[in-house]
């Protein structure tokens, strides 16, 4: 796939854990684990956004589009 999560990136910088994210942004650890793992076909933006004022971030911090 063409777009690459880098969320556990983000977790990395911010000294987040997965399960404190999953408690802020109300989305369930095993969502968030398969959009961390790059698995996920698609993202709310309401999920998003909550993700991004968790973490004080933008989502090009998050994902980005890599051609092959």
């Amino acid at each position: 796939m063409a777009i690459s999560v880098k969320l556990d990136r983000i977790l990395l910088e911010r000294g987040v854990s997965l399960t404190e994210l999953s408690e802020r942004v109300g989305v369930t650890i095993a969502n968030l684990s398969i959009l961390k793992t790059g698995k996920a076909k698609a993202i709310r933006f309401s999920t998003l956004e909550a993700i991004c004022k968790e973490l004080d971030c933008q989502p090009g911090d998050i994902l980005s589009f890599d051609e092959e």
